[in-house]
């Protein structure tokens, strides 16, 4: 597996990642054994990269992430996350980056996932309401305590990048980033690659959008929380719809899937980008890791690139009141 650096910290993780989220919340009925099957296949050929969150389950993730790593933990890079606040209900409570919360959500993580250390802690969501000077300086006291080894932002703005990475060293930047979503191509990677911080792209597949796999919104299980996703309703679906066809035709030219065309395509927009693919299936799973070793040519990638130009999907990638919480 190719090992790709993420900031000039010292963090190395595989060329691809695994988004665990999906496992416990979110895209419909989990699998708690098949999960942990998933991300113990993911460790025997060669990702180490596991991307969870406090938010995710609620809670619940991190902990089925601490019992698929237990007696393996120095194997594994374990990324996190904190900010988005949330009850044992499962009921958003808004966003948080005071300093004590930042001190107690982390004590929590460390908890549920049974380590001592977290290898890469982010910022979920910024917070408006308190400078992102205080947040990250609670953060660094962390890393200082050694409960933490590297920092990183989620949705984050330019601006919040540069303010943040003053204070303290940024590692990595995540940010969902896709054929149908090349914002931040504009103003992100060239203030990441100015500062050398890392990217992780989260979403590679477009929610699974990109996989081909949905042809009709009624394909998705009733408590997937996709059906409250813009690009995934009415025109928006259908519009989309045309998008994964053209990308369809070039994967069974180059007789490939569609899902491995489009990590690849993630990958080949530079070595300081890592994707992480969310699956629960171990069939999925083994798809998403085979497009590392694929290689697209030149000609392809125009391809791609006039197929998929930046602004082509239909919709937002979140709703309007999801939209208002990112790039802050």
């Amino acid at each position: 597996m190719e090992q790709r650096t993420l900031g000039k910290q010292g963090l190395k993780v595989s060329a691809q990642g695994l988004g665990c989220m999906g496992m416990s919340e979110f895209y419909g009925a989990g699998d708690e054994k098949e999960s942990i099957s998933v991300i113990h296949r993911a460790l025997d050929m060669g990702v180490n990269f596991l991307d969870t969150a406090d938010m995710y389950g609620p809670f619940t993730n991190e902990t089925l992430v601490g019992k698929a790593i237990a007696g393996r933990r120095n194997r594994f890079i374990v990324a996190t996350k904190f900010a988005n606040m949330r009850g044992e209900d499962g009921a958003f409570l808004g966003i948080s980056g005071r300093p004590e919360y930042v001190h107690k959500a982390c004590d929590a993580s460390l908890k549920r996932l049974g380590v001592d250390h977290i290898d890469l802690y982010y910022q979920h969501r910024v917070d408006p309401n308190v400078p992102i000077e205080e947040t990250v300086g609670a953060m660094a006291q962390l890393v200082k305590q050694g409960k933490v080894r590297y920092l990183g932002l989620s949705e984050a703005a330019p601006d919040t990048i540069r303010r943040a990475h003053k204070e303290h060293p940024i590692s990595a930047l995540q940010t969902e980033y896709s054929l149908w979503s090349r914002d931040p191509e504009d103003e992100i990677f060239p203030t990441l690659r100015e500062l050398g911080i890392g990217f992780v792209a989260y979403s590679p597949l477009g929610r699974g959008f990109l996989t081909g796999r949905y042809r009709r919104f009624e394909d998705l299980e009733p408590n997937d929380f996709r059906r409250n996703n813009p690009r995934f309703q009415g025109e928006n679906f259908t519009k989309n719809l045309q998008l994964v066809d053209k990308i369809n035709e070039l994967a069974a030219r180059k007789k490939v899937k569609a899902s491995q065309l489009a990590i690849a395509w993630v990958m080949a927009q530079g070595q300081d980008i890592v994707p992480i693919p969310g699956t629960k299936h171990v069939k999925y799973l083994e798809e998403n890791i085979a497009a590392v070793l694929m290689r697209l040519s030149s000609s392809e990638l125009k391809e791609l690139d006039t197929i998929a130009p930046k602004g082509v999907a239909a919709g937002t990638r979140y709703t309007e009141a999801g939209m208002k919480s990112v790039h802050r």
